[in-house]
């Protein structure tokens, strides 16, 4: 049940990051095992995402469900990518959990709230980009001393990846055949 107390305390948390308040950190474990809990957490969402999304045509296997995770764990990476490139564009002594661990629990959200909205179509998930653009402005905004044009730039690098690494990768993934 820990993980539903983590899952908990990260809604609290991030309620407190959109007012602005200034003990939402309160809310988080910036350590190691509190970014292994996120992650565990995103990963059991990613599961059930993958259940949910699978319940007209069946169950994927064994490979179709670990496939499916690596490809949601895609996020997770394009999250990392967006924080270490800031980082490094600015030089900036900025811990990495402070963005991983939240950024995480906000990822969650686009999970669960992307398989509900991907039954409706195309156009209200381009709402939900705007909404998690948003989210992620907000936590730059408040665990980094960086201003609004490097946080929004952070947000929209984050959103870009997000969105661009699953659809290139499946590109790549597969071969055009020539035309005959």
């Amino acid at each position: 049940m820990k993980l539903w107390a983590a899952l908990a305390n990260a809604f609290a948390g991030w309620v407190k990051i959109t007012r602005g308040e200034a003990d939402w950190r309160s809310h988080f474990a910036f350590t190691a095992p509190g970014l292994v809990t996120a992650i565990l957490i995103y990963f059991f969402f990613a599961f059930l995402a993958v259940a949910f999304a699978s319940m007209n045509i069946g169950m994927p296997g064994l490979t179709g469900i670990a496939s499916a995770l690596i490809v949601q764990g895609l996020s997770l990476v394009a999250l990392a990518l967006a924080i270490q490139g800031t980082k490094a564009m600015l030089k900036s002594p900025q811990p990495m959990l402070d963005l991983m661990v939240p950024g995480t629990y906000v990822l969650v959200f686009y999970l669960i709230v992307g398989a509900i909205l991907s039954l409706i179509g195309g156009p209200v998930l381009v709402l939900l980009w705007v909404v998690l653009g948003y989210l992620l402005y907000r936590l730059a905004r408040v665990a980094t001393p960086w201003s609004i044009g490097i946080s929004l730039a952070f947000a929209v690098l984050t959103v870009l990846l997000l969105v661009a690494m699953p659809v290139t990768l499946y590109m790549l993934s597969n071969p055009a055949t020539p035309p005959i």
